[in-house]
C-alpha cells in the first residue's frame, strides 16, 4: 500500500494543473491516468480539433480568389493533415511527460508527482485501487482526492456508434480520407466547429441537424445568424428545427431520417455521420456513490470544488458546470489550495472568456443580451460592424461585428463582450480582466489601444455607448453598421 498527500484521478487539464499546484506546495502526489497524459485537452479534443481548424483555414485562404493571387492544383491529403495534427498533439504531450519525469524525484523546489497508469476505483474515502492494463493491481491511500476524469462524447438513445460510419469526435483521426458527405448531429459548439473544419477543406458536403430554431441557441440571435449565413456560403445544409427520427448504416453508407416542424420526413444518404450532442462526465466505474459522493444526472455535485465527502474534491467536466479547459485548470488549482488550508479567491465565472472556432471565429466573455434579459439585468449595448474597423478592412475579413454590454446605470459597469470575426479572441482578455475587477465603460474609452487592432472596435463600442464615438450612429446607424441600444 502506498500513501500520498493527494491522489488525483485524471491527468487531463484539470488534474495536471492540480498536480503542479500541489507540487508547488511540497506535496506527495499520485496522478492516476487510464489513457494518455493530457486527456481530451489535447487528444481528440481541444488541441487536436483546433490544430485541424487552423489547417482548414490555411486551405480555405489558399483557395480564395479575391486576394490578388490564385492557387492552382492545390492538393489536400487527409492523411497528411492528420499527421500534422498528431505532430502538434505529440509536441504538447512530450512537454507534459518531460515535466512529469523530472518531478518523480524529491527536490528542494517542491513535492513529488508520481504518474500511475491504470483504472481507478474507490475502496473507501481514503483508498483507491488502480488496475493496470497488465492485470496488476495496487492500492493507493491518500489524505485528499481530486476527481478530474473529464468527459466523453454523449450518444443519444437509438444511435449506434460503430466508430467507422457513425462516429464521434473520438474517431475523427481514424478516418481514412475526407468523406464525400457527412451529417453532423448537433448544432452546439463542437458540432459547429467540425462542420466548419470539414466545410473549409472543401472536400465534404456537410449537413447539420439542429433541433432548435437556430444554431448556437445559447448565443444571441445576431451571433448565430452570422455563423449560419457563413455556413450556407460554405455549402452547409442546416436542417433547422428538425428531429432525427432514425439513423442506420446501409450498404456502406449512413441513412438518416429527419422530420421538419411541419411533420414532413426526409430520408438522406451520406458517407459518414458525426454525432456531436455534447459530452457526459467520465465517472462510471469510479465507485463514487458507494463512498458517499453525491451524483446527480450523471455529474458530481460540488460546492466550490468540494464534494459531499469532505476530503474528496472535483474539477472540470465531471461537474458539468462549465466544460472548458481553462475552467478545469482553474478549478483544479483552486481545489488543491483549498484542501491544503489556503484561502483562494473564488473563481469569477462571469469573467471567463471562451472561443468558438467557427467561420467566422466567435469569442465571448461575460453576459450576452439573451442572458442579460433572462437575468433581468438592465443594460446598454454598443455594436460596431467589422466593416468599420481598420484591422478587419486591412485583413479583407469584414464579416461579423463587435458588441459590448454594460450596466444601464452609471458608471456603466462592463457586463460582457461578443466578437464575431477573424482573430476575435485577441479582444477578450482585457475585457475579462476589467469585468473581474469591476471595470466600467470609461476604462475602455480612455485606454490607448494599439492601431490597427481589433480591440479598437471594442473601444468604439464604448464610445458609442457614451455618445461620443468617432464614427457617428446617425450616419451609419440606418445601415445597422453602428448603433447603441438599451435592453
Amino acid at each position: 500500500m502506498e500513501t500520498f498527500d493527494l491522489c488525483i484521478l485524471g491527468a487531463g487539464p484539470g488534474g495536471y494543473a492540480a498536480a503542479m499546484r500541489a507540487h508547488d506546495l511540497g506535496k506527495r502526489v499520485a496522478l492516476v491516468e487510464r489513457g494518455r497524459v493530457g486527456g481530451a485537452g489535447i487528444h481528440s479534443g481541444a488541441l487536436s480539433s483546433k490544430t485541424m481548424w487552423h489547417l482548414s483555414n490555411d486551405v480555405f485562404r489558399a483557395l480564395r480568389t479575391d486576394r490578388g493571387y490564385r492557387a492552382r492544383e492545390l492538393e489536400v491529403s487527409y492523411g497528411d493533415v492528420m499527421a500534422e495534427v498528431r505532430e502538434a498533439v505529440d509536441e504538447r504531450r512530450a512537454l507534459l511527460e518531460k515535466q512529469l519525469a523530472r518531478l518523480t524525484a524529491p527536490s528542494a523546489k517542491g513535492g513529488v508527482v508520481t504518474l500511475v497508469q491504470g483504472d481507478a476505483r474507490f475502496l473507501s474515502p481514503t483508498e483507491v485501487e488502480v488496475k493496470g492494463t497488465d492485470g496488476s493491481a495496487r492500492t493507493i491511500t491518500a489524505t485528499s482526492f481530486l476527481v478530474a476524469t473529464g468527459s466523453t462524447p454523449r450518444v443519444p438513445d437509438g444511435i449506434e456508434v460503430d466508430g467507422e460510419r457513425i462516429i464521434t469526435s473520438d474517431h475523427i483521426e481514424a478516418l481514412p480520407t475526407f468523406p464525400k458527405s457527412m451529417v453532423v448531429v448537433g448544432a452546439g459548439v463542437v458540432g459547429c466547429e467540425y462542420a466548419t473544419i470539414f466545410a473549409n477543406f472543401g472536400k465534404t458536403k456537410i449537413n447539420l441537424i439542429d433541433r432548435q430554431p437556430r444554431i448556437l441557441p445559447f448565443e444571441d440571435e445576431d451571433v448565430a445568424e452570422v455563423v449560419a449565413t457563413s455556413f450556407e456560403k460554405l455549402g452547409v445544409t442546416i436542417h433547422r428545427e428538425s428531429k432525427l427520427k432514425e439513423m442506420r448504416v446501409k450498404d456502406g453508407h449512413v441513412e438518416y431520417v429527419v422530420e421538419n416542424p411541419r411533420g414532413e420526413k426526409e430520408t438522406i444518404l451520406v458517407e459518414r455521420a458525426l454525432v456531436s450532442v455534447g459530452r457526459a462526465p467520465a465517472i462510471g466505474g469510479l465507485g463514487l456513490e458507494a463512498i458517499g459522493v453525491k451524483v446527480e444526472r450523471g455529474a458530481i455535485v460540488a460546492d466550490e470544488t468540494r464534494t459531499s465527502v469532505p476530503n474528496i474534491y472535483a474539477a472540470g467536466d465531471v461537474t458539468m458546470d462549465v466544460a472548458l479547459v481553462n475552467v478545469a485548470e482553474l478549478e483544479g488549482r483552486q481545489a488543491v489550495e483549498r484542501m491544503f488550508g489556503l484561502d483562494p479567491a473564488p473563481i469569477r465565472y462571469e469573467a471567463l472568456s471562451a472561443i468558438m472556432f467557427l467561420k467566422p471565429e466567435v469569442a465571448s466573455v461575460g453576459l450576452n443580451e439573451t442572458q442579460a434579459r433572462a437575468k433581468k439585468v438592465p443594460y446598454k449595448v454598443g455594436k460596431v460592424e467589422n466593416r468599420l474597423i481598420n484591422r478587419y478592412i486591412a485583413m479583407r475579413e469584414t464579416e461579423g461585428f463587435i458588441k459590448l454590454l454594460v450596466a444601464i446605470d452609471e458608471p456603466h459597469r462592463i457586463l460582457g463582450l461578443r466578437v464575431v470575426g477573424a482573430e476575435a479572441s485577441s479582444a477578450m482578455q482585457g475585457i475579462a480582466f476589467l469585468i473581474d475587477m469591476g471595470g466600467k465603460v470609461a476604462d475602455i474609452e480612455t485606454c490607448c489601444h494599439p492601431h490597427p487592432a481589433i480591440p479598437e472596435g471594442v473601444q468604439e463600442c464604448a464610445r458609442a455607448i457614451l455618445g461620443r464615438s468617432i464614427l457617428k450612429a446617425d450616419v451609419f446607424g440606418p445601415d445597422r453598421l453602428l448603433h447603441c441600444a438599451e435592453g
